[in-house]
This record gives structure tokens, C-alpha cells and sequence, in this order.
């Protein structure tokens, strides 16, 4: 394979245009049959190929800094950057990231894992590049950039920080390169026509020159030649706004191009060419086709966003023997049915569905009846199960894109009218909404509903997905319920139970495949800040919370095993936590356990902790599994959880170790 021998963005610059055609073909080839095992995000790479080609062969990258957002479609740049030879562990515990990583290449200028970040971070560097060369700080002189390029997706623009960085980048008129990467509007064979034509001409250097030379020549002209000038700059801007569906960027002070063929390398490497020495913003509107060059992935780009494992002959999930998941194949989509420890003491298995499909499912049974019931989602209409409720209430569903401080302070204008919003974010994600939780939710006690989908480990998106802050930056904000049910069941009722609260709430469950438990009724009662008993033990009380509860059952099988007596107890509730229960437990048997998939700072053992301090109670033991302070890498979800302890055999080693030390 050619691919092969690119070493370096250098190794690219030497080929003809032919080559760079084959190149693009194999890049695709490569990213489909990596993705096809490892998982990944196969959509969004497939779409720009010829794009990063074109950025490496007429940048000098990493001198010259590119910043991917979001940094889902960086699989081309990582190959074409020195790590083909290691991109079979793409995502792989210890292997390379499926993000832009700082720590991981030179290439990769700016980690971005969440949207929208790349316009603010690209300013952020050309202006220090600026203010180094300006007070000619010889430290930090070798890391001064050249040209900063930001690659923005379509998608990441909905976002109101893109345009913050707009705004700013325009008004410091610094000669950064904004690349808009639109993969859902199409351009007719006319309107591309007229565009590359225009782009080549708006874009040469003979135009540039005219332009600056007739500005100059006007103006020089006492009075008449400044009116002039002013009708001549009015003049154009009018010619282009006819056009090119630019004028919101040139307002923004961007000049503007396109919309251009972003799979015609040759016209994309003239265009970045004839403004590579531009000392204005840019702004280059790029058209491309998210999946391109995989037939199912091009039919159902959303499907085909982030997959698991998949047959690439059929598009379809492999099955058990080949992944070790579930053993009926199904569509991509369904790709979040990850397995659990089963609980020898409730019979657990695993249900085909994923906590995302409960929900959804939950929600649209409870809005059948409830015509109160709004949902909200961030983007993530199918990642969050929200695809049948949007089909079956339409009016009552709203998908405001990249935008989650948006759908947070939206819910809390529908919940101040009678309604009951519910907002489905992932955990990470909904970090970016902190300010308005507590400012226009909380403050004002108002009943919005937060799905927290995602919440705890979720594996090989990596640190910039990890959900494991949420009970941290949630349980100290007055008026907010936070729950995290064990299975499926109770992740209903706790809906339901959200919907009928008349103030706050958040519900937290994990990515993966529901641990389903026969033996438990459909009718589980949820109460305020009531927690529930699954096992009795007098010698230490294992206090858990959601889907920690299934693997510290089975840690107390293996206790009972070496003779300790474990009671385990089912939190469900973060805030308020069982203050009667756990004050109870503490008594009888003077230890205590506590377990999470959460940050240990400020977590839920936090919390157990300080009831216990509260109620004057200083002569117990207490234990906090949890994880520790730092972020977490990306790996499977069992991996990683094997490596923090929160798993059946590491929750029993730690309680094993803790009981041995009196």
C-alpha cells in the first residue's frame, strides 16, 4: 500500500495528484477495516479524506497547527501523521486515542473531544503565536505556530461558542483559517460550477492584488475617492452576498469561500493554496459526504457516527463468537449492548435493550398519557433513544443541536409554564450546561427532568467522554433530586417518578446493556431519599449506587465464600442519600463500604460520609471505591473497570483488604 509509506505530512508532497487519489482510497479502506473492529467513528472520517489530504499537502503541519473539531473525523490525520503503523489499536486500552491527543503526537495541536471548541482554541494560539513573536519570548519560541487552521464540522456550528470564537477571531483580523466542513447540505452541478469558478477567482492572486491596488488608487482621490471606495466596497459585498451564502461570516469579519467540492483534492489543494498566504480571517466552506465510500455508512451517516464492531460486507453488528456481546446480530446502531457481571443472588441476565432504549421506550409510554411531557435532546436524538418519541410526539420534541446550555435554560422556560421538560444529555456533555442547571433550573426549583445517558465509565471514547463527574458537580446544588437506578425496571419508575416531582431532578445511568433481574417486580416503589435492602450481613455494609449494585452483589457471594456476612444495600438515591438507613447500617455493623462510578472527590461516599459526621458519628469504618483523582483513559468498559476496582473481583478484593486490617 502507498499509505504505507507516509511517514510524515512531507512524505505527501512529492506525489502527484494520481498518487494522492490512491492515497484517499486506502486511507478509506484502512479506516473502514480498523473501525469495522476495533469500533470507532466511521462516518465522520469517511467524509474527509480528500480534505485532510489537502491540508497536509499544502500545510506543514505541525508548524503549521490544524485543529480538528470535533475531533471524531481525525482518523485520517492520525495515519497521514506517523502512526499508521500503530493505528490497529485505535481505542484500545494503553493504544491510540480516537481523539486529537496533545500527549500523543506533535500533529495533534489541541485535544478535542467535545464540540465547537475549535475556533476559541485556534484564536487562542494565533494570538499567542503573536504576543511570543511581539515580546520575543526566546523560551517559547520553538513553539510558535505559523498558520493556525481550525476544521469545524457543520454540526459543531450550531454551537454558540463557535460563534463567541467567530466574533472574537474576526474582530483581531489575525490571518487565521477557518475551515467549515458542511456534510449535509448538496450542491447541484451548476451552483459547484459557478462556485469553484468564483472561489478561483476570489481566491488568485491577480483578484487580490486588483482589489488592494483599486482600494489604494480610490482612496488616494480627496472626498470623491472616499465615496467612491465606499460604493466600490458596498458593490462588491453585494456581487458575493448574490452569490455565495457568505454574508453572515463576512459580517463576522471572515472573508468568505465557497460552498467548494470537498472531495476534488485538486480543487481543494488550489483553493488552500491561493490562500495559505492570507494575512485576513477565512473562512473556506467545504461540501462533503459523511460516509463516503462505504455504501452503509453513506445510506445512514447517523447509524454509522460511532459503531462497534461490524461485518463490513453486511454493515450489521458481529455477533457473540466474534465480539463477545450479544448473540443475535443487529443493525450498528444497536451497538451499546455491553455486558455486566451477572448476580448469582437475583438471577440477572442481560437484556437485548441498552439503558438508552429503556428510556426512550419509558418515556414514550409515560407522554401517551401525559401531555405535559416535552423532550429535549442536544444533537443526540438516536445516542439518547429519543428517535421513537421524536417520531410519535414531533411537537412535543426538540433537537436544539450542539447547543446544551441552550436545552437547559429552554427546558426551564417550558417547565416555568406547566410543562415537564426532559432533557436527554450525555454525562460529559452535560458539564458544558453547569451554570445553567444551577442558575436557571435549580435556583428557581423549576421541574425540569435531566436523563444523564452515558453516566460513569463508557470506554473507548476515552477521558473526554468519561461520565464520571456528574454526581460530583450535581449533589451540591440545592433543589435537585439525583437518582441512578440498578436495572432496568427502576430506571422506569424513577422516570415516572421524576415526572410526577414537582421541582428538580437527574437520573443517571450508564452506557451498555441493561442488567436485567427476574425476581424484582414491576412495580418498584420509588420514595424521596429511600434506599433498599437486596441482602442483610452483620460484618460489613456494602452501600451502592446504580450500576454498582450488580457487581457488589456478586463481590458478596465471594465473601460469603470466605465467611463474611455482607449486607448490600441498593442507594438509588445520591441526593438526599437514606440518612435513616445508612446511620442504621453504621451502627450495626461499624463498616462501611461504599461504591461508585464516579470521581471519589465530592462523590457519593462523600456524601455517605458526611451524613455520618453530620449525625455526630466518628467510630466507624468506611471504605470508598470509586474512581481515583484523574481522568480515565480509553479501554473497554471491563477493562477499565477491572483496573479501578469496580468490578465483582475488585470489589471484593478492596473489602477483602479493608475487613483484614482489624
Amino acid at each position: 500500500m502507498l499509505i504505507e509509506s507516509i511517514k510524515s505530512p512531507q512524505d505527501l508532497k512529492s506525489l502527484k495528484i494520481a498518487d494522492l487519489q490512491v492515497i484517499a482510497e486506502e486511507l478509506r479502506d484502512v479506516i473502514i477495516e480498523r473501525v469495522s473492529i476495533n469500533g470507532g467513528h466511521l462516518a465522520s472520517n469517511l467524509g474527509v479524506v480528500e480534505l485532510t489530504i489537502a491540508l497536509h499537502y499544502v500545510f506543514n503541519s505541525p508548524e503549521d497547527k490544524i485543529v480538528w473539531d470535533v475531533g471524531h473525523q481525525s482518523y485520517s490525520h492520525k495515519l497521514l501523521t506517523g502512526r499508521f503503523h500503530v493505528f490497529y489499536t485505535l481505542r484500545k486500552y494503553k493504544g491510540i486515542s480516537g481523539f486529537p491527543r496533545i500527549s500523543e503526537s506533535p500533529h495533534d495541536v489541541f485535544g478535542t473531544g467535545h464540540s465547537s471548541t475549535s475556533i476559541s482554541a485556534a484564536t487562542g494560539i494565533i494570538e499567542a503565536r503573536d504576543i511570543i513573536k511581539r515580546l520575543q519570548i526566546s523560551d517559547l519560541e520553538s513553539q510558535v505556530s505559523n498558520k493556525v487552521i481550525a476544521v469545524i464540522g457543520d454540526g459543531a456550528l450550531t454551537s454558540g461558542l463557535a460563534f463567541e470564537g467567530l466574533n472574537h477571531a474576526g474582530h483581531l483580523r489575525k490571518d487565521l483559517i477557518v475551515i467549515l466542513n458542511d456534510n449535509e447540505m448538496s450542491i447541484s452541478q451548476n451552483v459547484g460550477a459557478l462556485s469553484n469558478y468564483l472561489n478561483k477567482v476570489l481566491t488568485g492572486t491577480f483578484y487580490k492584488k486588483i482589489k488592494k491596488e483599486t482600494k489604494a488608487f480610490l482612496e488616494g482621490i480627496p472626498k470623491i475617492g472616499e465615496t467612491v471606495a465606499k460604493i466600490a466596497q458596498k458593490a462588491e459585498g453585494s456581487m458575493k452576498g448574490f452569490f455565495l451564502p457568505g454574508g453572515l461570516f463576512e459580517d463576522l469579519g471572515f472573508n468568505y469561500l465557497g460552498p467548494i467540492d470537498g472531495h476534488n483534492i485538486q480543487l481543494l489543494i488550489e483553493t488552500l493554496s491561493n490562500i495559505k498566504d492570507t494575512n485576513e480571517p477565512t473562512l473556506i466552506h467545504v461540501v462533503t459526504k459523511k460516509g463516503k465510500g462505504y455504501k452503509f455508512s453513506e445510506d445512514d451517516p447517523c447509524v454509522y457516527h460511532g459503531v462497534g464492531p461490524f461485518k463490513t460486507d453486511l454493515g450489521i453488528q458481529k455477533d457473540s463468537n466474534e465480539q463477545k456481546a450479544e448473540g443475535i446480530e443487529r443493525r450498528v446502531k444497536n451497538k451499546d449492548n455491553m455486558p455486566y457481571a451477572a448476580s448469582p443472588t437475583l438471577h440477572a441476565h442481560h437484556s437485548p435493550l441498552s439503558y438508552s432504549d429503556i428510556f426512550g421506550k419509558a418515556l414514550v409510554e409515560i407522554a401517551g398519557s401525559d401531555r405535559r411531557i416535552v423532550a429535549i435532546t442536544a444533537a443526540m436524538k438516536e445516542g439518547t433513544g429519543l428517535s421513537d418519541f421524536a417520531e410519535k410526539f414531533p411537537e412535543r420534541f426538540y433537537d436544539v443541536g450542539i447547543a446544551e446550555p441552550h436545552a437547559v435554560t429552554f427546558a426551564a422556560g417550558l417547565a416555568s409554564q406547566g410543562l415537564r421538560p426532559v432533557v436527554a444529555i450525555y454525562s460529559t456533555f452535560m458539564q458544558r450546561a453547569y451554570d445553567e442547571i444551577i442558575h436557571d433550573v435549580c435556583l428557581q426549583n423549576l421541574p425540569v427532568i435531566f436523563a444523564i445517558d452515558r453516566a460513569g465509565i463508557v470506554g473507548e471514547d476515552g477521558a473526554t467522554h468519561q461520565g464520571i463527574f456528574d454526581i460530583s458537580f450535581l449533589r451540591h446544588i440545592p433543589n435537585i433530586l439525583l437518582m441512578a437506578p440498578m436495572d432496568g425496571q427502576e430506571l422506569k419508575n424513577m422516570l415516572r417518578f421524576a415526572v410526577s416531582h414537582n421541582g428538580p431532578s437527574a437520573i443517571r445511568y450508564p452506557r451498555g446493556g441493561v442488567q436485567k433481574t427476574e425476581d424484582r417486580g414491576q412495580n418498584i416503589d420509588i420514595e424521596i431519599g429511600k434506599s433498599e435492602i437486596l441482602m442483610e450481613g452483620d460484618d460489613v455494609a456494602i452501600i451502592a449506587i446504580g450500576n454498582a449494585v450488580h457487581p457488589s452483589l456478586s463481590a458478596a457471594e465471594m465473601l460469603k465464600n470466605d465467611g463474611i456476612d455482607a449486607a448490600i444495600i441498593n442507594a438509588r438515591f445520591v441526593k438526599p442519600i437514606d440518612e435513616e438507613l445508612i446511620i442504621s447500617m453504621a451502627k450495626k455493623t461499624r463498616r462501611l463500604i461504599t461504591v461508585e462510578e464516579n470521581v471519589l472527590a465530592g462523590g457519593f461516599g462523600s456524601a455517605v460520609l458526611e451524613c455520618l459526621s453530620d449525625a455526630g458519628i466518628n467510630d466507624v469504618l468506611i471504605k470508598r471505591i470509586g474512581i481515583d483523582d484523574e481522568f480515565v483513559e480509553h479501554g473497554s468498559q471491563g477493562i477499565l473497570r477491572g483496573k479501578y476496582g469496580l468490578d465483582g473481583e475488585g470489589i471484593y478484593k478492596t473489602a477483602s483488604a479493608f475487613l483484614k486490617t482489624f
